[in-house]
């Protein structure tokens, strides 16, 4: 290169390292000039077509690469890609691009891509393969980490359900942390699902996690993780806590008031400092996660008598929403019965007109200690209860509601036996309002034992 100006001289060894660049970099290449003639064939191309290389040089394309366009794209400058051509009783795939200077096609360079189509249906499967596996494991980790609910599908009518509703609107433009209080079956989880969907991380996940259900010495690995080896039994390469795979979305805490005090402190930490700790670890990781916690205990007088945290209290607070029972809003009745029969129709495949007025009165009567849960499982009752009937009558309805206990006809002795349990169970939440831990340790069972059968019987 010359000081005074910028014009590049290429010697004959840079060509030649030119060209071996090019042999190296590319396995089939062809250039050719605007007429056609080629300028250019890389070795591995000669070879795969079964020519001489230097003898090529200068012939017309159409004289040494069977069925070729090059000499059509350098003379239209239409580029042609990942086109199929017949040679030597095979079918290869190869693209072709026109070469331009200062606006004029001065030729063409074609490359081969495959010299065979099983090579390209090959690398399409492994391809493909790949792809499938990855949208499982995504598939499989937003399935289980995502919320499904919007506020669309909180009905209700109400006064009091409105404000509430306009209320977690209101909740859900900002970042701070949430306590939904309210009785078991009011729907609080559906509130988090929503307050999430309509929050600037409706994109990230949203890790549930029940409080309950998670045996007390596993709480810590579950939610915060471990590092290899930092116990016996830990597995290879540790494990990633759920406030861990929650960062940048939403991890919603149910049932907040069973977690055991020691826990209460490791999670303060959390919400304080934006960071966690693995077990085994010697350092932390920084995390950012909104937290909605739920419960249907009153936390107020937990705090009082020593079985939470009030520091822990007033850092889940920041925002609070109470949902109310559904004997707070009995005028949505109609309105929710009306949306599970048409959801439980579609489901089970049965039609009806609707609900007739004294099944109607009976229910407004009732005082649903069950709330909407009740109230839905009461319907999807009822619809397995129509015989050649078209509409839901108060005989379809259960003894609790109508009042009228009927004699138990005989029926299998496990049908009978998961029944008394089942009413056992609600009797003993109803009776220590709710109080799952002591309803456990009541019934004489582990508190994992009663969530698998909560979730058995639908309360």
């Amino acid at each position: 290169m010359g000081n005074d100006d910028k014009t590049v001289i290429i010697d004959s060894h840079d060509e030649l390292l030119f060209r071996d660049i090019i042999e190296y970099a590319y396995d089939g290449l062809v250039v050719v000039d605007k007429e056609g003639y080629i300028q250019m064939l890389s070795q591995s191309y000669a070879d795969f077509l079964g020519v001489h290389q230097e003898s090529s040089i200068g012939k017309h394309v159409t004289e040494v690469i069977e069925n070729t366009r090059m000499h059509i794209v350098a003379k239209t400058g239409k580029q042609e890609t990942a086109e199929l051509q017949k040679v030597n009783n095979n079918y290869m795939i190869a693209s072709r691009t026109p070469i331009l200077k200062q606006g004029k096609i001065i030729g063409a360079v074609g490359k081969l891509l495959f010299k065979n189509v099983s090579q390209f249906t090959a690398l399409s499967k492994r391809i493909q393969s790949l792809e499938n596996e990855l949208k499982m494991y995504k598939g499989v980790f937003h399935e289980r980490n995502k919320a499904t609910y919007m506020f669309d599908h909180l009905i209700g009518n109400s006064t009091v359900f409105k404000d509430v509703k306009d209320q977690a609107k209101k909740v859900a433009k900002s970042d701070s942390n949430v306590l939904i209080l309210g009785q078991s079956g009011t729907g609080k989880e559906l509130f988090a699902h929503s307050i999430h969907n309509e929050s600037r991380r409706a994109m990230g996940v949203f890790v549930k996690v029940n409080c309950a259900a998670i045996p007390t010495e596993l709480l810590e690995s579950e939610l915060f993780g471990y590092e290899e080896g930092s116990f016996t039994g830990a597995k290879r390469g540790g494990k990633t806590g759920r406030f861990e795979a929650a960062n940048g979305g939403t991890i919603f805490l149910d049932e907040i008031g069973e977690l055991p005090l020691h826990m209460q402190v490791k999670l303060l930490r959390v919400l304080q400092e934006k960071e966690v700790e693995r077990i085994g670890a010697t350092g932390t990781i920084p995390v950012d996660v909104r937290v909605i916690a739920a419960t249907n205990r009153n936390l107020e007088e937990m705090v009082a008598i020593g079985e939470f945290r009030l520091d822990l209290f007033y850092r889940l607070k920041v925002m609070e929403i109470h949902v109310p029972s559904l004997n707070e809003r009995m005028e949505d009745i109609e309105m929710l019965v009306n949306y599970f029969l048409e959801k439980y129709q579609k489901i089970m495949k049965i039609r009806v007109r609707g609900i007739s007025d004294q099944a109607l009165h009976l229910l407004r009567g009732y005082s649903w200690p069950g709330n909407i849960r009740e109230l839905e499982n009461t319907m999807e009752r009822a619809l397995n209860m129509v015989d050649d009937e078209d509409v839901i009558e108060s005989k379809h309805l259960p003894g609790d509601i109508t009042g009228n206990h009927q004699a138990v006809s005989i029926r299998p002795l496990a049908k009978v036996l998961e029944e008394t349990e089942r009413n056992a169970i609600i009797a003993c939440l109803r009776q220590l309002n709710g109080n799952k831990t002591e309803t456990a340790k009541k019934l004489g069972i582990s508190r994992t034992a009663l969530y698998e059968k909560i979730n058995k019987y639908g309360l």
